[in-house]
This record gives C-alpha cells, structure tokens and sequence, in this order.
C-alpha cells in the first residue's frame, strides 16, 4: 500500500512538470508570439489541472478507504455472529450452561461467605434490583380442608370488619303490592307520594321501602272463552286487531283457549307477531252451536213409521248433553306459565269470558292461591250474558247443570284486577286499551315481612290519605314458607 502511494506522487510530479513547461514555454521567440501563445497556454493549463485533479481524486480515494479498513479492523476484536437458520442444515446444539457460577478465587477476598437464605424463602434474583428483607414475617397460610362429595364445611362468622364489607344480604321476604288509584269519576289518580300510602299486614302497619310510579313491561296471557256461542266467539274475533294494538312492543304475550279442555294456542312472543296466528284463530276456533237441549214434544222422540216407532225394543230415554266451562283451569295453566316469567314484568291474566265455571279439576281457591304466590293479577272482559245489566247478581248461584255463574269479578277484586262488562265490539275494543292502560300504569309499593314458619295466607289492606278514592290492592299473598 505504501509503494502505491509513493508511485501515484512521482506520476503526480512529472505531470505538474510538464504543465509548468507547456504553460510558461520559452521566451525565445518574438514578444508577440509569445504574449499570444500565453494566453492559449493558460486556458489549456485550467482545463489539465481539472482533469489531473479528477484523475488523482479517482486513483487516491479508493487507496484512503483501504488504509482506513486496515486501521479499524485492527483495533476492533472479532465477533461470533450465529449463522442465519437454514432449511437444509440442521440446528446445532447450544452448549449448556454450568450448574454453578465460579465463585471468588481463594484468598481474593479476606471476608467469609455469607451464608444461604433460610429455607422456605423464595430465592433471590442476580439482578441488581433484587432485594431482601428478613425481618417480614411470612406470608399467611390458607386453611384449606378437603370434604367429601355433597358435604359443605360448616359456615364460620366473619374474623374482621372487613369481611363484612364483602357479604351480600338477600332478603326473601319482600313483598311487592301494585295499586291501582281512582277519583269518583273512575280516573287514574296520578302525583301520590309514598307518604299518601299506608300499608297494613294482618292489620299491622309496615314500613314502605320500595315505592315507584314508573311503568313496567307486561307479560300477558291471554285466555279466550270457546263455551261461549259461536256468535260471541265472532264478535270476539272481530276484536283481534285492536286486542293486539292495545300491546307494546316491549310486551309479551301468550294466548290460551278454553271450553271443555284447555288449549295453549302460542308461547309468549312479542304482539306484533300475531297476526297469522289470531288470522288462524278466526278460521280454526268456534263457539257452541245450536239450541238448548230438546228433551220432550215431537222432536224429542226417536223415527217413527206412519206414527209408530221404528224402535221397539227399548224406551227411549233423551239426557241433556252436559256443558263444560274450565275457567278454573284454564287460569291455573295461564298462571303456572306466568309464574315463569322475569318478576321485573307486570304479570297478568287477561280473560275473555261470560266468566261461567263448571267441571274444573281446579277449585278457586287453589287457582287464587297459585295467582296470590306468583303476583299474578286478573283483568277481564265480560262479554255475551255476563254483560247483561242484572247478570252480576247471579254469580254466586250454581245453576243445576250449569254450574256457577259469573265468578270473573271474584279473581279480579281478589288480585287487584278490573274488569268491564262489554256487549258491543266498539266497546269490547275500547276495554283492551283501558285494562292495558291501568295494568301498565300503576303504584308499587313494597316492603319486608317477618319471616314466617307457615305458609298461611297474610291479609293485605292499603289506605291512601286521600278523599273520595278507591284504592284497588290484591287482598293478601302466600309467604314463602322458611327452612327449619
């Protein structure tokens, strides 16, 4: 490298002599020739020492980079660079670590080695960061005990206050009471104030501890009367349409049928999905035909031939075909599916009926008590005899083969319901919109009962400081019975 430097000077020198000569030239020659040729020999000196300049820049750089390289690489130590993971060569092993570090050479250090953590200490780390303290005390030990399948560990009080922040209180025994409240003139009664309501238990008053005025969502079934005539049924069927607008869309809605038997016609759904099932319903379900019975005169005996009976073997004996009214079991059905649904709903029997009742399984007590346990209310529209003016007189008469009469009013006043009596279609739609109206719109209030070893029925009365009101309240309610 060395004896290229030392020949690129010696070319350098002999091509700035020979620029020095043909620059400056010779004064030989006339004084004109050469004031002439000076001028050409300057130009052409420019133009040669651009280029000699270029040539050594190109020639001189290349050998200053090498210079450069040797001087770095020698002060710089070698470094093992792993080889780049190849698909062909197969990984090579990494030597393993030694299990032990070196310790301090012997007599590098005067001072003993410290001794090792106490056992059951976790090992410290090498980083610097490490740290140790042996004045903590230990960390705390779980008390965990193993027991056998289906057994549980006996419940232990809390050891601190603390604890007691973390314990959830679940009371059972809250008791939800809707109210409904009207002037004299049968209107809702709005603006009333948890302390307008008292609220009596077995005629003790209670301490009101939940109070709203909001509306709630319903879950509704709806129970259509098929004893009724077939007249009655169509009068009925006339009504879908506003039946099924009285609902919000946040409602749900079950429709059951009754005559003999009890039929679930749909689950809860949402109303606005009716239509082909209550379109299906005016085409598939029919009233009662026909007159009453025929038991005597001319078309009360059987075929006769020129005036003689064509039977003559036996008498003939005519029995009235016996009528079935299950409106018993049919709200035992509607209310064990209710009783299913989310309890922030209102909950509601919405039934269809001249309100008649014979051949249940079901007596009106035991559907009364399946309604008071769940807080099911029952909301009715009487429609064909019972909307008759002086029907409502004969519902506790059981007519021989007919059994009773009206018993409609006796779950709506029980349950806090209400009921109208319509005859028209215009006013059998208008009744949709009122019940669904007051069922929405209502006062609840609530409050906690004593818990109860028994599950007899408890009396309810609510009073509201208000004059000239009717407060409508379910009578009592079913507590739920506590473990012993």
């Amino acid at each position: 490298m060395r004896n290229y430097g030392r020949d690129m000077t010696r070319r350098v020198q002999k091509i700035a002599q020979s620029l020095r000569r043909f620059a400056f030239g010779s004064k030989s020659s006339g004084e004109g020739q050469w004031n002439h040729g000076r001028g050409l020999r300057v130009g052409a000196t420019g133009l040669l020492l651009g280029g000699l300049i270029a040539i050594g820049g190109f020639y001189l750089l290349p050998a200053g980079l090498a210079v450069v390289h040797a001087q770095t690489k020698a002060t710089t130590p070698p470094q093992e660079i792993p080889d780049a993971p190849s698909a062909v060569r197969p990984p090579q092993p990494v030597e393993p670590l030694p299990a032990t570090l070196p310790g301090p050479k012997p007599g590098a250090n005067s001072e003993p080695p410290a001794s090792g953590p106490p056992a059951g200490d976790p090992p410290l780390g090498d980083s610097p960061r490490s740290f140790r303290n042996d004045n903590l005390p230990p960390p705390p030990q779980f008390d965990v005990k193993t027991v056998k399948e289906g057994d549980a560990p006996p419940a232990t009080p809390p050891s601190s206050g603390q604890d007691e922040l973390y314990k959830i209180t679940v009371n059972t025994n809250f008791v939800q009471v809707p109210v409904i409240v009207k002037d004299s003139d049968g209107h809702l009664v709005d603006g009333l104030l948890p302390k307008d309501f008292t609220v009596l238990e077995n005629n003790v008053p209670q301490k009101i501890s939940f109070f709203t005025s909001d509306p709630f969502a319903m879950s509704i079934a709806v129970v259509l009367d098929l004893s009724l005539p077939d007249i009655a049924v169509n009068r009925v069927h006339e009504t879908f349409s506003a039946l099924q607008g009285a609902f919000a869309p946040y409602d749900e809605v079950a429709i059951y049928t009754y005559s003999g038997t009890v039929r679930k016609i749909t689950d809860f759904r949402n109303p606005q999905s009716l239509d082909a099932i209550m379109q299906e319903m005016k085409n598939t379900e029919h009233g009662r035909t026909g007159g009453p019975a025929v038991v005597s005169g001319p078309m009360a005996s059987g075929p006769t031939v020129n005036g003689h009976p064509l039977d003559t073997g036996g008498p003939i004996v005519n029995s009235v075909p016996k009528e079935s009214h299950v409106l018993n079991d049919a709200i035992v059905a509607a209310a064990l599916d209710l009783g299913r649904r989310k309890k922030d709903r209102r909950r509601v029997v919405f039934v269809i009926s001249d309100g008649r009742e014979d051949g249940s399984k079901a007596s009106f007590s035991d559907a009364l008590k399946v309604l008071l346990t769940r807080d099911i209310a029952v909301y009715g529209v009487a429609v064909d005899s019972a909307a008759i003016p002086g029907y409502g007189r004969l519902q506790r008469i059981k007519v021989p083969r007919y059994g009773y009469g009206n018993i409609l009013p006796k779950y709506v006043n029980a349950t806090a319901g209400q009921l109208y009596t319509e005859f028209s279609r215009q006013a059998i739609e208008t009744a949709y919109a009122k019940l669904t109206s007051e069922a929405r719109n209502q006062y609840t209030l609530g409050y906690v009962a004593k818990a109860s070893a028994g599950g007899g029925k408890r009396e309810i009365e609510v009073r509201v400081k208000r004059p000239n009101v009717q407060v409508y309240a379910k009578e009592g309610y079913y507590p739920v019975a506590t473990a012993r």
